[in-house]
C-alpha cells in the first residue's frame, strides 16, 4: 500500500505543480505561486520516499516496523506541510503558516525513522 501511496503522492504532485504553473499563474502573487510550488515539490520528494520505502519493505532483511512507521510519518507530513501551504497559497488565511513546521518535522522524524530501518536490517547470508 505504501508503493500505491506514493505513486498516488507523485501523480497529484504533477498534477498540482501543472495546474499552478498554468492555471494559477494568471490568479496567484508571484510569492503565492512560489509556496504553491514548495508544496508540490516537497510533496514529489516525500512521495518518491514512500516509494523507497515499500520498495525497502520487500525486501526480507528490513523489519517492516519502522518502515511502517516513517511511511506513517511521510504521510503526515505530506498533509500538514504540503496541505497547509497549498491552502495558504489559495485562500491567504495566515494562521495556517503555523501549521507547516509541523509538517517539516514530520519529514524529518519520517527521514530519522528510514535511518533507523537502515541500521535495524538483517546482514543477508548467502
Amino acid at each position: 500500500m505504501t508503493i500505491v501511496a506514493g505513486a498516488a503522492f507523485a501523480m497529484l504532485a504533477v498534477i498540482l505543480g501543472a495546474f499552478a504553473a498554468h492555471g494559477l499563474k494568471q490568479m496567484l502573487a508571484p510569492y503565492d505561486l512560489a509556496i504553491f510550488e514548495t508544496a508540490a515539490r516537497y510533496q514529489m520528494y516525500h512521495a518518491i520516499a514512500l516509494l523507497i520505502v515499500g520498495i525497502l519493505a520487500s525486501m526480507p532483511q528490513f523489519s517492516t516496523r519502522w518502515l511502517k512507521l516513517a511511511a506513517i510519518v511521510f504521510v503526515l507530513g505530506i498533509f500538514l506541510f504540503s496541505g497547509s501551504l497549498y491552502l495558504l497559497a489559495l485562500s491567504g488565511i495566515k494562521w495556517l503558516g503555523a501549521v507547516t513546521p509541523l509538517g517539516g518535522v514530520a519529514f524529518i522524524f519520517g527521514w530519522l525513522l528510514l535511518i533507523v530501518a537502515g541500521f535495524k536490517q538483517q546482514p543477508e547470508f548467502d
